[in-house]
């Protein structure tokens, strides 16, 4: 770095000293001398020692002083002080760089102050520069001479002069300065030593720009309308595209002509541009070249002047069909370039024909055509080809935000199937989060059948051999998510519903013991929905009673499925509160279903569970259920009462066995006869609390003790306020003077003081009572607080 910034130093110093000297002759007006001192300037640009980033930086400098030489021999020809022959006597310099610049220079001055002259001196200066052959000098002098008559161009159709030359000659010569242009920079490639191959690459890299101006120049030339581009400057442009077998250059012109020319030249000449693209060579990543036009027309379709034209209309078709032939035509183009251009043309017919399915359904169509043909049957989900599947598998679900849409593209499932279960299974999730999302209901039998064959990876272990071992926690949230794709499978008509859970229950079936208790329960709160729903139209249906009791038969045999699992808390859940649907509807026969629904709760809280905790929780559940139930004859519930308290007080653990005695009391009071009447029985009530005071004495741990008195405190309470005559002040006195007696026996810690702060609001509580009593027709007369 340091030697190129000395080399460049020395020759802008000469730069300098020669400049001085030229514009020092110039003021003399000793035109011949300024010329020499000009010439010796230019012979820096001789060099072949410095880097094309040195050689530009020294270019810039000298074009910048040669501007003093135009502006003065300009300003000398309009004042009329022509030199005579001065465009023959620059010819004689003796060096060829200088002379060229000289010529050029000069030139352009002939051609500003004599139009007639235009048309031969630009064919003249531009076979002239074939003089020079070296490609970094060949290069910069050519740029010079393009820069030079940009702004003089002809740009007439037509010229009333034919020597001035019209848009025609332009064109010719731009071309031809683009073609040599172009072969002195491919020539770069091929100079010096193989293993110095990377630093020409870069240093062409650098360079691109100047080859790529001309195309610039040409797209700015206003008279060039679509008759000319098609006939004249494509056909040029690509004829020396590829004709120069060069990956770098292809690649570079066929990005340039894209983005320099206007939409509509691209869209009248779509079937010449891609049938290049498939004559390029082997290293050129023509997937790029293609998705840039793509996205650029796809664009462009949607501005009002183009959106209803015949060529918009035929788009999708032409870039279908050259696609094609692209990936026929180029065996080296690997897999995933091939579908990186489907997933452009799937963008493309999504953006200009959304209302289309049938193109996108040909984009999946073609993409496992090349699978087959490619024999490949599975991708493995962390290579690029599985990114690029994903990408395009994911383009409709995204584009349409309905599921259903997507169930139209018959391709669409085939093509999931080439993913390897971890591929499936994403793209499974992203489709029910879709769903979800979106609100999508699907309403018929065969659509659910269809998606939950879509997203089977996430129902059932797949055949793939390489099963997956998966994190708790993820698969858990993904069966959740199944669970709560279930409830979109909803059809507006009940009969149709019923066979929707139906398919669904045997997908579903099929996920074994881990996965059905995620979905499962769904399944059975659809089927309670349904009879609701069944129930509430029951005036136009006659048959609805019939059919509600199938729904129950349904959630009988699936709730027996958890069952088998050794899910036994989480079905006598289900059963429960498939009792309380059946005591709300009370269809024929409403009473024998709803007590094998309760008996099969009552016989998986005896079978099954065992834990004293979990018990506990499924005693106050089966309570809470019977408060509710007012469905069963006396003499069918009585026993299952019975059987309740009696449960209770087996519990293992003492403090649980005294909370579940209580807790069962209220079964006795609260729960319903078959005329929807509380029982209220008093007597039973204060037999079960006092059992629970009983039991509470056989505790061994006085603070546990202490803290169950006080909670048996608030249920004594409870049943003196709601009217038990049998509860009177003097037990509710004898159990506070007990609670008060233990108080300062315990220990000093979170517990006690919460035990503390526990029987202080019960107190305030019946404090406020006192006082307020004769209002609420309580009588605490006589209560010692």
């Amino acid at each position: 770095l340091d030697k190129q910034e000395k080399l460049l130093a020395d020759a802008l110093s000469i730069v300098k000293e020669q400049a001085f000297e030229m514009k020092l002759n110039l003021d003399k007006g000793k035109l011949m001398d300024a010329l020499k001192q000009a010439s010796l300037m230019l012979s820096e640009l001789r060099t072949s020692l410095l880097s094309p980033k040195s050689y530009y930086e020294l270019y810039m400098a000298i074009s910048d002083q040669l501007r003093h030489l135009e502006l003065y021999l300009l300003d000398e020809f309009q004042k009329g002080r022509k030199v005579a022959d001065l465009y023959e006597i620059v010819q004689y310099f003796g060096n060829i760089v200088p002379r060229l610049y000289l010529l050029i220079t000069v030139g352009l001055i002939y051609m500003k102050t004599n139009p007639s002259l235009k048309q031969a001196l630009m064919k003249d200066l531009v076979e002239m520069c074939r003089g020079l052959q070296h490609p970094l000098r060949g290069l910069f002098l050519r740029n010079y001479l393009l820069q030079c008559v940009r702004n003089i161009l002809p740009d007439t159709a037509e010229a009333a002069d034919p020597n001035e030359g019209t848009v025609k000659d332009s064109i010719d010569f731009v071309l031809m300065n683009f073609a040599e242009m172009n072969k002195l920079w491919v020539r770069m490639q091929h100079q010096g030593h193989s293993r110095e191959r990377e630093r020409r690459e870069r240093e062409r890299q650098e360079l691109r720009l100047l080859v790529g101006t001309n195309l610039v120049r040409l797209s700015q030339l206003e008279s060039i309308d679509l008759e000319k581009y098609c006939k004249l400057v494509l056909p040029g442009i690509l004829e020396q595209v590829v004709s120069c077998r060069d990956a770098i250059a292809q690649e570079y012109l066929m990005e340039c002509i894209i983005q320099v020319f206007p939409d509509d030249f691209h869209l009248a000449t779509l079937s010449p541009f891609l049938r290049s693209c498939a004559q390029l060579q082997t290293g050129v990543n023509v997937k790029n070249v293609v998705i840039s036009l793509i996205d650029r027309l796809a664009t462009y379709s949607q501005t009002p002047e183009v959106i209803n034209s015949p060529e918009i209309s035929q788009l999708f078709d032409v870039f279908s069909e050259q696609v094609s032939a692209i990936i026929q035509t180029r065996v080296d183009l690997p897999t995933e370039d091939m579908i990186s251009l489907q997933v452009s043309l799937a963008n493309l017919a999504l953006k200009c024909y959304p209302e289309r399915v049938d193109y996108v359904d040909k984009v999946l169509e073609t993409t496992s055509q090349i699978f087959e043909r490619l024999q490949l049957t599975r991708v493995e989900y962390s290579g690029q080809i599985s990114r690029e599947v994903t990408r395009l598998l994911c383009i409709p679900v995204q584009a349409y935000n309905n599921i259903l849409t997507v169930l139209k593209l018959q391709h669409f499932t085939p093509l999931l199937n080439i993913l390897d279960i971890q591929g499936r299974k994403n793209m499974a999730t992203f489709i029910v989060n879709n769903a979800l999302n979106n609100n999508t209901l699907i309403g018929t039998p065969e659509e659910v059948d269809s998606i939950l064959i879509m997203i089977s990876p996430l129902i059932f272990d797949q055949e793939d051999k390489e099963i997956l071992e998966q994190d708790p926690e993820d698969f858990a949230e993904e069966q959740g998510l199944l669970g709560r794709f279930i409830h979109h499978l909803k059809s507006d008509v009940p009969d149709q519903q019923y066979l929707i859970l139906s398919n669904a229950k045997k997908h579903f079936l099929k996920g074994g013991d881990k996965r059905i208790k995620h979905t499962l329960p769904a399944l059975v709160f659809q089927a309670y929905q349904l009879a609701f729903r069944y129930f509430r139209i029951k005036d136009e249906d006659e048959l609805w009673e019939k059919k509600c009791l199938k729904i129950f038969e349904y959630c009988h045999k699936t709730i027996l499925a958890l069952v088998k699992a050794e899910y036994a808390e989480l079905s006598i859940r289900l059963f429960l509160q498939g009792t309380l649907a059946i005591g709300e509807i009370r269809f024929e026969n409403y009473e024998t279903i709803a007590y094998e629904f309760l008996s099969q709760a009552f016989t998986g809280y005896e079978d099954d569970v065992s834990d004293s905790k979990s018990q506990l929780g499924l005693i106050t559940l089966l309570v809470g259920t019977f408060e509710r139930l007012s469905c069963f004859s006396d003499a069918d519930i009585e026993p299952v009462r019975t059987q309740c308290v009696l449960a209770a007080s087996k519990l293992l653990k003492k403090p649980d066995q005294c909370r579940g005695v209580c807790t069962s009391a209220h079964l006795l009071w609260s729960g319903k006869n078959h005329d929807g009447k509380q029982l209220q029985d008093g007597k039973r009530v204060l037999d079960c609390l006092n059992k629970g005071v009983r039991i509470a004495h056989q505790c061994m741990d006085i603070s546990v003790q202490t803290q169950l008195f006080v909670e048996l405190l608030n249920h004594y309470i409870y049943f003196y306020e709601k009217g038990n005559e049998l509860i009177t002040v003097t037990i509710l006195n004898q159990l506070i003077a007990k609670i008060r007696e233990q108080l300062p026996n315990l220990d000093s810690n979170e517990e006690t003081e919460q035990i503390t702060k526990h029987l202080t609001n019960t107190l305030e509580h019946l404090r406020d009572r006192s006082e307020s009593s004769e209002a609420e027709g309580i009588d605490y007369k006589g209560l010692c607080l």
